[in-house]
Protein backbone atom coordinates (compact mmCIF):
# COMPACT_ATOMS: atom_id res chain seq x y z
CA UNK A 1 0.00 0.00 0.00
CA UNK A 2 1.26 3.48 -0.88
CA UNK A 3 2.40 5.44 2.23
CA UNK A 4 -0.11 8.21 1.56
CA UNK A 5 -2.96 5.70 1.43
CA UNK A 6 -1.59 3.92 4.49
CA UNK A 7 -2.03 7.09 6.55
CA UNK A 8 -5.73 7.05 5.74
CA UNK A 9 -6.25 3.57 7.19
CA UNK A 10 -5.55 3.43 10.94
CA UNK A 11 -5.67 -0.35 11.21
CA UNK A 12 -3.32 -0.85 8.27
CA UNK A 13 -0.98 1.82 9.65
CA UNK A 14 -0.93 0.21 13.09
CA UNK A 15 -0.20 -3.28 11.82
CA UNK A 16 2.42 -2.03 9.35
CA UNK A 17 4.31 -0.25 12.13
CA UNK A 18 4.00 -3.32 14.35
CA UNK A 19 5.34 -5.58 11.61
CA UNK A 20 8.26 -3.26 10.89
CA UNK A 21 9.31 -3.04 14.53
CA UNK A 22 8.78 -6.78 15.06
CA UNK A 23 11.19 -7.41 12.20
CA UNK A 24 13.72 -4.97 13.67
CA UNK A 25 13.45 -6.47 17.17
CA UNK A 26 13.85 -9.97 15.72
CA UNK A 27 16.93 -9.01 13.73
CA UNK A 28 18.62 -7.42 16.73
CA UNK A 29 17.75 -10.20 19.18
CA UNK A 30 18.61 -13.13 16.91
CA UNK A 31 21.83 -11.50 15.75
CA UNK A 32 22.91 -10.83 19.33
CA UNK A 33 22.32 -14.51 20.07
CA UNK A 34 24.30 -15.45 16.96
CA UNK A 35 27.17 -13.30 18.25
CA UNK A 36 27.10 -15.06 21.61
CA UNK A 37 25.83 -12.06 23.58
CA UNK A 38 22.84 -13.79 25.16
CA UNK A 39 23.22 -15.29 28.61
CA UNK A 40 22.23 -18.09 30.92
CA UNK A 41 20.61 -15.37 33.03
CA UNK A 42 18.03 -15.02 31.54
CA UNK A 43 17.62 -16.56 28.08
CA UNK A 44 19.07 -19.88 29.18
CA UNK A 45 16.84 -20.03 32.23
CA UNK A 46 13.67 -19.36 30.28
CA UNK A 47 14.61 -21.75 27.51
CA UNK A 48 15.10 -24.55 30.03
CA UNK A 49 11.68 -23.76 31.49
CA UNK A 50 9.89 -23.66 28.12
CA UNK A 51 11.76 -26.77 27.02
CA UNK A 52 10.44 -28.57 30.09
CA UNK A 53 6.90 -27.38 29.38
CA UNK A 54 7.24 -28.59 25.78
CA UNK A 55 8.20 -32.03 27.07
CA UNK A 56 5.17 -32.09 29.36
CA UNK A 57 7.22 -31.57 32.51
CA UNK A 58 7.33 -29.03 35.31
CA UNK A 59 9.62 -26.04 34.62
CA UNK A 60 12.66 -27.37 36.44
CA UNK A 61 15.71 -25.26 35.57
CA UNK A 62 19.18 -26.74 36.25
CA UNK A 63 20.79 -23.33 35.72
CA UNK A 64 19.12 -22.17 38.95
CA UNK A 65 20.19 -25.27 40.86
CA UNK A 66 19.41 -28.99 41.10
CA UNK A 67 15.66 -29.58 40.82
CA UNK A 68 14.89 -25.85 40.96
CA UNK A 69 11.24 -25.24 40.01
CA UNK A 70 11.13 -21.90 38.21
CA UNK A 71 7.68 -21.05 39.58
CA UNK A 72 9.49 -20.73 42.89
CA UNK A 73 11.49 -17.80 41.50
CA UNK A 74 8.80 -15.72 39.79
CA UNK A 75 5.18 -16.64 39.07
CA UNK A 76 4.83 -16.78 35.29
CA UNK A 77 2.73 -19.81 34.29
CA UNK A 78 1.70 -18.00 31.09
CA UNK A 79 5.11 -19.02 29.73
CA UNK A 80 3.62 -22.43 29.03
CA UNK A 81 1.79 -21.06 25.98
CA UNK A 82 5.15 -20.97 24.20
CA UNK A 83 5.56 -24.74 24.58
CA UNK A 84 3.80 -25.76 21.32
CA UNK A 85 5.95 -23.39 19.25
CA UNK A 86 9.10 -24.55 21.03
CA UNK A 87 8.18 -28.18 20.44
CA UNK A 88 8.12 -27.48 16.69
CA UNK A 89 11.17 -25.18 16.75
CA UNK A 90 13.33 -26.28 19.72
CA UNK A 91 15.75 -23.38 19.77
CA UNK A 92 16.23 -20.22 21.85
CA UNK A 93 15.44 -18.26 18.70
CA UNK A 94 11.81 -19.31 19.19
CA UNK A 95 11.69 -17.37 22.45
CA UNK A 96 13.42 -14.35 20.94
CA UNK A 97 11.03 -14.21 17.98
CA UNK A 98 8.00 -14.66 20.25
CA UNK A 99 9.22 -11.80 22.42
CA UNK A 100 9.71 -9.56 19.38
CA UNK A 101 6.17 -10.25 18.18
CA UNK A 102 4.65 -9.67 21.61
CA UNK A 103 6.47 -6.39 22.18
CA UNK A 104 5.57 -5.09 18.73
CA UNK A 105 1.93 -6.01 19.25
CA UNK A 106 1.66 -3.20 21.82
CA UNK A 107 1.97 -0.71 18.97
CA UNK A 108 -1.37 -1.71 17.45
CA UNK A 109 -3.97 -0.51 20.00
CA UNK A 110 -2.07 2.64 20.90
CA UNK A 111 -1.62 3.66 17.25
CA UNK A 112 -5.28 3.10 16.45
CA UNK A 113 -6.39 5.10 19.50
CA UNK A 114 -3.97 7.90 18.66
CA UNK A 115 -5.48 8.02 15.17
CA UNK A 116 -8.95 8.46 16.67
CA UNK A 117 -7.72 11.26 18.92
CA UNK A 118 -5.40 13.22 16.66
CA UNK A 119 -5.40 11.84 13.15
CA UNK A 120 -2.68 10.17 11.06
CA UNK A 121 0.28 12.31 12.13
CA UNK A 122 -0.45 11.78 15.80
CA UNK A 123 -0.87 8.06 15.16
CA UNK A 124 2.44 7.90 13.31
CA UNK A 125 4.31 9.71 16.09
CA UNK A 126 2.76 7.57 18.82
CA UNK A 127 3.20 4.30 16.93
CA UNK A 128 6.83 4.99 16.12
CA UNK A 129 7.35 6.32 19.64
CA UNK A 130 6.10 3.11 21.21
CA UNK A 131 8.17 0.96 18.86
CA UNK A 132 11.35 2.98 19.38
CA UNK A 133 10.82 3.59 23.10
CA UNK A 134 13.91 2.90 25.15
CA UNK A 135 12.13 0.58 27.57
CA UNK A 136 10.77 -1.73 24.87
CA UNK A 137 13.94 -1.64 22.77
CA UNK A 138 15.96 -2.66 25.82
CA UNK A 139 13.64 -5.58 26.47
CA UNK A 140 13.74 -6.71 22.84
CA UNK A 141 17.54 -6.90 22.90
CA UNK A 142 18.01 -8.14 26.48
CA UNK A 143 17.64 -11.93 26.22
CA UNK A 144 14.07 -13.08 26.96
CA UNK A 145 11.79 -12.22 29.87
CA UNK A 146 8.25 -13.03 30.89
CA UNK A 147 7.25 -9.37 30.82
CA UNK A 148 7.06 -9.67 27.03
CA UNK A 149 3.52 -10.94 27.64
CA UNK A 150 2.68 -7.99 29.88
CA UNK A 151 3.57 -5.26 27.39
CA UNK A 152 0.77 -5.92 24.85
CA UNK A 153 -1.72 -6.81 27.58
CA UNK A 154 -1.06 -3.46 29.26
CA UNK A 155 -1.32 -1.65 25.94
CA UNK A 156 -4.73 -3.15 25.20
CA UNK A 157 -5.93 -2.69 28.79
CA UNK A 158 -4.84 0.95 29.04
CA UNK A 159 -6.28 1.75 25.61
CA UNK A 160 -9.61 0.17 26.51
CA UNK A 161 -9.63 2.06 29.80
CA UNK A 162 -8.87 5.34 28.07
CA UNK A 163 -11.61 4.80 25.50
CA UNK A 164 -14.15 3.99 28.20
CA UNK A 165 -14.43 0.28 27.37
CA UNK A 166 -14.35 -0.82 30.98
CA UNK A 167 -15.20 -4.49 30.59
CA UNK A 168 -12.54 -4.89 27.90
CA UNK A 169 -10.00 -3.15 30.15
CA UNK A 170 -10.69 -5.62 32.95
CA UNK A 171 -10.50 -8.61 30.62
CA UNK A 172 -7.19 -7.49 29.13
CA UNK A 173 -5.78 -6.86 32.61
CA UNK A 174 -6.71 -10.19 34.19
CA UNK A 175 -4.12 -12.34 32.33
CA UNK A 176 -1.41 -10.16 33.89
CA UNK A 177 -1.91 -12.24 37.04
CA UNK A 178 -0.26 -15.14 35.17
CA UNK A 179 2.71 -13.10 33.91
CA UNK A 180 4.49 -12.04 37.11
CA UNK A 181 3.58 -11.76 40.76
CA UNK A 182 3.94 -7.97 41.08
CA UNK A 183 1.55 -7.28 38.19
CA UNK A 184 -1.38 -8.15 40.42
CA UNK A 185 -0.88 -4.68 41.89
CA UNK A 186 -1.17 -3.17 38.41
CA UNK A 187 -4.39 -5.12 37.93
CA UNK A 188 -5.54 -3.62 41.22
CA UNK A 189 -4.70 -0.15 39.91
CA UNK A 190 -6.83 -0.81 36.82
CA UNK A 191 -9.67 -1.87 39.11
CA UNK A 192 -9.28 1.23 41.24
CA UNK A 193 -9.54 3.50 38.19
CA UNK A 194 -12.59 1.58 36.98
CA UNK A 195 -14.24 1.96 40.38
CA UNK A 196 -13.45 5.68 40.49
CA UNK A 197 -14.91 6.26 37.03
CA UNK A 198 -18.02 4.25 37.83
CA UNK A 199 -18.59 6.25 41.01
CA UNK A 200 -18.20 9.57 39.16
CA UNK A 201 -20.66 8.38 36.51
CA UNK A 202 -23.19 7.43 39.17
CA UNK A 203 -22.80 3.69 38.54
CA UNK A 204 -21.96 0.95 40.97
CA UNK A 205 -18.19 0.65 41.49
CA UNK A 206 -18.53 -3.01 42.46
CA UNK A 207 -16.80 -4.48 39.40
CA UNK A 208 -13.82 -2.17 39.77
CA UNK A 209 -13.57 -2.81 43.49
CA UNK A 210 -13.71 -6.55 42.87
CA UNK A 211 -10.92 -6.31 40.28
CA UNK A 212 -8.79 -4.19 42.61
CA UNK A 213 -9.30 -6.59 45.50
CA UNK A 214 -8.62 -9.56 43.25
CA UNK A 215 -5.35 -8.05 42.06
CA UNK A 216 -4.11 -7.43 45.60
CA UNK A 217 -5.22 -10.86 46.79
CA UNK A 218 -3.56 -12.53 43.79
CA UNK A 219 -0.26 -10.84 44.58
CA UNK A 220 -0.50 -11.84 48.24
CA UNK A 221 -1.39 -15.40 47.29
CA UNK A 222 1.52 -15.77 44.89
CA UNK A 223 4.11 -14.09 47.13
CA UNK A 224 3.05 -15.64 50.43
CA UNK A 225 1.82 -19.07 49.31
CA UNK A 226 2.56 -20.18 45.75
CA UNK A 227 6.12 -18.95 45.32
CA UNK A 228 7.28 -20.33 48.70
CA UNK A 229 5.54 -23.63 47.90
CA UNK A 230 7.63 -24.07 44.74
CA UNK A 231 10.84 -22.51 46.08
CA UNK A 232 13.45 -24.97 47.44
CA UNK A 233 14.03 -22.66 50.42
CA UNK A 234 10.30 -22.37 51.13
CA UNK A 235 10.31 -18.58 50.86
CA UNK A 236 10.04 -15.68 48.41
CA UNK A 237 13.57 -15.01 47.17
CA UNK A 238 13.26 -11.24 46.81
CA UNK A 239 12.11 -10.02 50.22
CA UNK A 240 15.69 -9.04 51.04
CA UNK A 241 15.68 -6.42 48.26
CA UNK A 242 13.00 -4.27 49.88
CA UNK A 243 15.23 -1.61 51.47
CA UNK A 244 15.85 -3.58 54.68
CA UNK A 245 12.37 -2.55 55.82
CA UNK A 246 11.12 -4.82 58.53
CA UNK A 247 14.63 -6.09 59.34
CA UNK A 248 17.26 -3.59 60.48
CA UNK A 249 15.47 -0.32 59.79
CA UNK A 250 11.97 1.04 60.38
CA UNK A 251 9.44 1.11 57.58
CA UNK A 252 9.86 4.86 57.06
CA UNK A 253 13.39 4.21 55.77
CA UNK A 254 11.84 2.65 52.67
CA UNK A 255 10.01 5.91 51.97
CA UNK A 256 13.24 7.90 52.26
CA UNK A 257 14.88 5.39 49.94
CA UNK A 258 12.37 6.25 47.18
CA UNK A 259 14.27 9.37 46.10
CA UNK A 260 17.85 8.32 46.70
CA UNK A 261 20.33 7.90 45.04
CA UNK A 262 19.85 10.61 42.37
CA UNK A 263 19.88 8.10 39.50
CA UNK A 264 16.23 7.50 40.39
CA UNK A 265 15.43 11.07 39.39
CA UNK A 266 16.95 10.40 35.97
CA UNK A 267 14.62 7.43 35.62
CA UNK A 268 11.59 9.50 36.61
CA UNK A 269 12.56 12.37 34.32
CA UNK A 270 13.04 10.09 31.32
CA UNK A 271 9.71 8.38 31.98
CA UNK A 272 7.93 11.73 32.18
CA UNK A 273 9.64 12.94 29.01
CA UNK A 274 8.63 9.76 27.19
CA UNK A 275 5.02 10.75 27.88
CA UNK A 276 5.78 14.23 26.55
CA UNK A 277 5.25 15.48 30.13
CA UNK A 278 1.64 16.05 29.09
CA UNK A 279 0.85 12.43 29.91
CA UNK A 280 1.34 13.23 33.59
CA UNK A 281 -2.04 15.00 33.42
CA UNK A 282 -3.83 11.73 32.64
CA UNK A 283 -5.10 9.43 35.40
CA UNK A 284 -3.79 6.52 33.31
CA UNK A 285 -0.27 7.43 34.42
CA UNK A 286 -1.26 6.18 37.88
CA UNK A 287 -1.05 2.66 36.48
CA UNK A 288 2.74 3.09 36.55
CA UNK A 289 2.84 3.51 40.33
CA UNK A 290 2.86 -0.17 41.41
CA UNK A 291 5.87 -0.99 39.23
CA UNK A 292 7.68 2.22 40.11
CA UNK A 293 6.95 1.65 43.78
CA UNK A 294 8.74 -1.68 44.13
CA UNK A 295 11.57 -0.59 41.84
CA UNK A 296 12.36 2.57 43.79
CA UNK A 297 12.05 0.91 47.19
CA UNK A 298 14.27 -2.01 46.21
CA UNK A 299 17.93 -2.18 47.19
CA UNK A 300 18.77 -3.67 43.77
CA UNK A 301 20.45 -0.83 41.87
CA UNK A 302 19.55 -2.40 38.51
CA UNK A 303 15.93 -1.46 39.15
CA UNK A 304 16.69 2.24 39.51
CA UNK A 305 18.27 2.86 36.14
CA UNK A 306 17.24 3.02 32.50
CA UNK A 307 18.92 -0.18 31.34
CA UNK A 308 17.74 -3.77 31.10
CA UNK A 309 14.10 -4.74 30.58
CA UNK A 310 12.53 -3.31 33.73
CA UNK A 311 10.91 -0.26 32.11
CA UNK A 312 9.25 -2.13 29.24
CA UNK A 313 5.95 -2.54 31.09
CA UNK A 314 5.81 1.21 31.69
CA UNK A 315 6.07 2.20 28.03
CA UNK A 316 2.52 1.30 26.92
CA UNK A 317 1.12 2.96 30.04
CA UNK A 318 3.04 6.18 29.40
CA UNK A 319 1.94 6.38 25.77
CA UNK A 320 -1.64 5.59 26.74
CA UNK A 321 -1.46 8.45 29.24
CA UNK A 322 -0.08 10.72 26.52
CA UNK A 323 -2.87 9.87 24.07
CA UNK A 324 -5.47 10.30 26.80
CA UNK A 325 -4.10 13.73 27.70
CA UNK A 326 -4.01 14.78 24.04
CA UNK A 327 -7.80 14.54 23.96
CA UNK A 328 -8.07 17.48 26.35
CA UNK A 329 -5.08 19.50 25.16
CA UNK A 330 -5.09 22.43 22.80
CA UNK A 331 -3.33 22.13 19.42
CA UNK A 332 -0.15 23.91 20.50
CA UNK A 333 0.24 21.94 23.71
CA UNK A 334 -0.47 18.69 21.86
CA UNK A 335 2.19 19.42 19.24
CA UNK A 336 4.74 20.26 21.92
CA UNK A 337 4.02 17.06 23.83
CA UNK A 338 4.34 14.91 20.72
CA UNK A 339 7.56 16.70 19.79
CA UNK A 340 9.06 16.05 23.23
CA UNK A 341 8.09 12.39 23.14
CA UNK A 342 9.50 11.99 19.63
CA UNK A 343 12.70 13.78 20.65
CA UNK A 344 13.22 11.32 23.51
CA UNK A 345 12.95 8.43 21.06
CA UNK A 346 15.39 10.07 18.62
CA UNK A 347 17.94 10.90 21.33
CA UNK A 348 17.83 7.52 23.04
CA UNK A 349 17.73 5.36 19.91
CA UNK A 350 21.52 5.48 19.33
CA UNK A 351 22.09 4.59 22.98
CA UNK A 352 20.19 1.30 22.84
CA UNK A 353 20.62 -1.80 20.67
CA UNK A 354 18.01 -1.17 17.96
CA UNK A 355 20.56 0.83 15.98
CA UNK A 356 22.59 -2.37 15.54
CA UNK A 357 20.28 -3.24 12.63
CA UNK A 358 22.17 -0.74 10.45
CA UNK A 359 25.67 -1.28 11.87
CA UNK A 360 27.78 -3.44 9.50
CA UNK A 361 30.16 -4.49 12.27
CA UNK A 362 27.25 -6.01 14.19
CA UNK A 363 26.71 -8.50 11.38
CA UNK A 364 30.31 -9.62 10.93
CA UNK A 365 31.54 -12.98 12.20
CA UNK A 366 34.70 -12.39 14.20
CA UNK A 367 37.55 -14.91 14.54
CA UNK A 368 36.69 -15.07 18.23
CA UNK A 369 33.13 -16.15 17.42
CA UNK A 370 34.42 -18.82 15.03
CA UNK A 371 36.71 -20.16 17.75
CA UNK A 372 33.86 -20.21 20.27
CA UNK A 373 31.57 -22.12 17.92
CA UNK A 374 34.33 -24.58 17.09
CA UNK A 375 34.86 -25.28 20.78
CA UNK A 376 31.16 -25.73 21.54
CA UNK A 377 30.71 -28.01 18.52
CA UNK A 378 32.94 -30.55 20.26
CA UNK A 379 30.28 -31.02 22.95
CA UNK A 380 27.82 -33.77 21.93
CA UNK A 381 24.04 -33.42 22.17
CA UNK A 382 22.38 -34.48 25.43
CA UNK A 383 25.63 -34.08 27.36
CA UNK A 384 25.72 -32.58 30.84
CA UNK A 385 27.68 -29.32 30.73
CA UNK A 386 28.88 -26.78 33.28
CA UNK A 387 29.30 -23.47 31.45
CA UNK A 388 29.95 -19.80 31.97
CA UNK A 389 27.12 -17.33 31.52
CA UNK A 390 27.17 -16.53 27.80
CA UNK A 391 28.29 -19.97 26.66
CA UNK A 392 25.41 -21.55 28.58
CA UNK A 393 22.83 -19.78 26.41
CA UNK A 394 24.40 -21.38 23.33
CA UNK A 395 23.98 -24.87 24.75
CA UNK A 396 20.61 -25.04 26.52
CA UNK A 397 18.72 -26.23 23.42
CA UNK A 398 20.72 -29.45 23.05
CA UNK A 399 22.39 -30.21 26.38
CA UNK A 400 21.66 -30.08 30.10
CA UNK A 401 23.49 -26.99 31.31
CA UNK A 402 24.45 -25.80 34.77
CA UNK A 403 26.54 -22.82 35.76
CA UNK A 404 30.23 -23.51 36.15
CA UNK A 405 30.35 -21.90 39.58
CA UNK A 406 27.77 -24.35 40.97
CA UNK A 407 29.01 -27.55 42.55
CA UNK A 408 25.77 -28.84 44.01
CA UNK A 409 24.46 -31.22 41.36
CA UNK A 410 25.47 -34.20 39.24
CA UNK A 411 29.00 -34.04 37.86
CA UNK A 412 29.10 -32.58 34.34
CA UNK A 413 30.58 -34.42 31.39
CA UNK A 414 32.01 -31.21 29.99
CA UNK A 415 33.07 -27.80 31.33
CA UNK A 416 32.99 -24.84 28.91
CA UNK A 417 34.21 -21.44 30.05
CA UNK A 418 34.94 -18.07 28.50
CA UNK A 419 37.19 -16.23 30.93
CA UNK A 420 36.82 -12.99 28.94
CA UNK A 421 33.03 -12.93 29.30
CA UNK A 422 32.22 -9.59 30.99
CA UNK A 423 28.89 -10.95 32.19
CA UNK A 424 30.54 -13.53 34.47
CA UNK A 425 30.53 -10.96 37.28
CA UNK A 426 26.99 -12.19 37.88
CA UNK A 427 25.78 -14.78 38.53
CA UNK A 428 29.30 -16.30 38.72
CA UNK A 429 32.22 -14.13 39.77
CA UNK A 430 35.39 -14.69 37.76
CA UNK A 431 37.22 -15.84 40.89
CA UNK A 432 34.62 -18.57 41.42
CA UNK A 433 34.90 -19.64 37.79
CA UNK A 434 38.70 -19.91 37.97
CA UNK A 435 38.45 -21.80 41.26
CA UNK A 436 35.99 -24.30 39.80
CA UNK A 437 38.19 -24.87 36.75
CA UNK A 438 41.02 -25.82 39.06
CA UNK A 439 38.68 -28.03 41.08
CA UNK A 440 37.50 -29.90 37.98
CA UNK A 441 41.07 -30.48 36.84
CA UNK A 442 41.93 -31.83 40.28
CA UNK A 443 39.05 -34.27 39.81
CA UNK A 444 40.60 -35.60 36.61
CA UNK A 445 38.96 -33.48 33.93
CA UNK A 446 41.23 -33.06 30.90
CA UNK A 447 41.80 -29.69 29.22
CA UNK A 448 41.00 -30.05 25.50
CA UNK A 449 40.88 -26.37 24.53
CA UNK A 450 42.73 -23.37 25.93
CA UNK A 451 42.77 -20.38 23.64
CA UNK A 452 42.30 -16.66 24.26
CA UNK A 453 40.35 -17.25 27.46
CA UNK A 454 38.26 -20.11 26.03
CA UNK A 455 38.62 -23.29 28.07
CA UNK A 456 37.03 -26.69 27.47
CA UNK A 457 37.40 -29.59 29.88
CA UNK A 458 36.17 -33.17 29.47
CA UNK A 459 35.68 -35.77 32.14
CA UNK A 460 37.72 -38.90 31.40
Amino acid sequence: MHPARLLRHPTALAWTLAAAFAAAYTCVAVNRHRRGLTQAYDLGIFEQAVRAYAQGNAPVVPLKGPGFHLLGDHFHPLLAVLAPAYRVFPTPVTLLVAQALLLALAIVPLTRWAYEVGGPRTALVVGCGVGASWGIVNAAADDFHEIAFAVPLLAFAATALGRGHHRAAALWALPLLLVKEDLGLTVAAVGALLAHRARRAGRSPGAGVALAAGGVLATLLTVLVLLPAFNPQGSFDYWHQLSDAGRDRPLWSAALHLGWPPVKWLLLFLLAATAGFLGLRSPLVLLCLPTLGWRLVSTNSHYWGVSYHYSAVLMPLLFAALVDALRRAGPLRARRALAVSALVAVITLPLYPLHEVVMPEAWRTSPRLVATRSMLDRIPDDARVAASNRLAAQLTARTTVTLVCRDDGPAPDWVAVDLTDPSVKAPCAITDTVRMLATYEERGYRRLVERDGLVLLRRD
